[in-house]
């Protein structure tokens, strides 16, 4: 995959990990997708590299969304470790 199709893929698994984390973030729509885009990188590269799971070159292989999906939920748990769980 190219890195528009990560780019998309993640803005994607930011939605999706969105939906299955509600509340509000302190970054907004913003971060939340900036946080998506990274955490499909993050869920794509631990994926390759620990669990020996190859990132595949289609779009919509099943592996590459959870890993995607993955990556994007651990880095919006840490995201709303670090900075709260609410704007003020």
């Amino acid at each position: 995959m190219g890195i528009i199709s990560w780019i998309i893929l993640g803005l994607l698994a930011g939605a999706i990990a969105k939906i299955l984390l509600p509340g509000r973030d302190p970054g907004g729509l913003i971060g939340t997708t900036l946080i998506g885009i990274a955490g499909a990188f993050v869920g794509g590269w631990l994926s390759s590299h620990f669990l020996h799971r190859p990132v595949e070159k289609h779009f919509f292989d099943l592996y590459t969304w959870g890993a995607a999906i993955g990556g994007s939920l651990v880095l919006l748990i840490g995201y709303r470790l670090l900075f709260g769980n609410s704007r003020d």
